[in-house]
């Protein structure tokens, strides 16, 4: 089967946003389009509105087909070059979004944003995905505009250059996978990678950023900017056009990554493939980000 970006789509306006942003990816990576929508799922119903009765099958496929068609004409009319394909998957909704995901470079969901939205993920299709996935997934929020992924003021004629790529690594135990495509991501988008590491350290004060001892504070830094570089420096080698930039930072992760969203691109985190007594976990640097990141969040799994 062909590489393909693959977008899910319910109607919903972040969903929509989702799929624009996955065409603008497939053309990155020159690359076809895939837009689907999983029959098993609820049309769309705007706040506000009263829910409708469920749909018949006949009556939900004609509108899955409308609405496939009417996403696939607008985003043709943007991208006249792009190759597009359209799906409706059948069976439960969230095992037909993990096979697409399967069979895709990346799968691409819409979700509510940027912070504080109400229910965000919680019991949702798009976490049941993101937990149960063996390849990479790419969350959208609503509202995301193409010229928010771009830096502002920059001088002379062409396109305003990316922001930068944001990686959030476990310096402790750093994963190739995850590395490799914050790196990939950054060389397609000719933009500056920026690693981010936080450590916290068994002291209170440190959960949120408290301030430590000026030398506590240097030997931390210190060990994590000598780990990162370590993780880092086979990957500089087989991507040298990447700027990269290392940010050693002491509390949680989970937050400094939210706060270098505000001015990113894109944010990748990595997920480990484990179950727990309630299932697949996120793990909490990806939840937090995924809660409060305004940009799009790449969760990338690996062992």
């Amino acid at each position: 089967m062909p590489r393909t970006i693959t977008a899910g789509l319910d109607g919903s306006p972040q969903s929509v946003t989702a799929a624009g942003w996955a065409a603008r990816e497939a053309l990155l990576r020159d690359v076809p389009l895939r837009l689907v929508h999983a029959l098993g799922r609820q049309p769309y119903t705007p706040r506000g509105h009263l829910p409708q009765p469920p749909p018949s099958q006949d009556e939900q496929i004609r509108w899955a087909d409308h609405m496939l068609r009417e996403a696939e004409a607008t985003i043709a009319r943007r991208h006249p070059g792009l190759r597009i394909t359209t799906g409706r998957l059948t069976g439960d909704v969230v095992p037909a979004l993990l096979g697409e995901a399967g069979e895709a470079d990346l799968l691409v969901l819409g979700f509510r944003g940027p912070v504080g939205a109400a229910g965000f993920l919680s019991g949702s299709v798009a976490r049941a995905v993101v937990a149960g996935s063996r390849w990479p997934v790419v969350l959208v929020r609503g509202g995301l505009r193409p010229e928010d992924e771009h830096r502002y003021g920059t001088v002379g004629s062409g396109a305003a250059p990316f922001c930068d790529v944001v990686l959030g690594l476990n310096s402790a135990a750093p994963d190739d996978t995850v590395i490799e495509f914050a790196f990939e991501a950054a060389s397609q988008r000719a933009a500056r990678l920026r690693v981010v590491h936080g450590r916290s350290p068994d002291l209170p004060s440190c959960d949120n950023g408290g301030d430590l001892d000026a030398g506590l504070h240097d030997e931390l830094t210190g060990e994590t900017h000598r780990c990162l570089a370590e993780a880092l420096e086979p990957w500089r080698h087989k991507f040298p056009g990447v700027e990269v930039t290392e940010q050693a930072v002491i509390g949680k992760a989970g937050s400094h990554l939210v706060e270098a969203s505000r001015d990113a691109s894109l944010v990748v985190v990595g997920r480990r493939r484990r179950r727990t007594v309630t299932g697949a976990a996120i793990g909490p640097v990806a939840h937090a980000v995924l809660h409060r990141a305004t940009t799009p969040v790449a969760v990338v799994p690996h062992d």
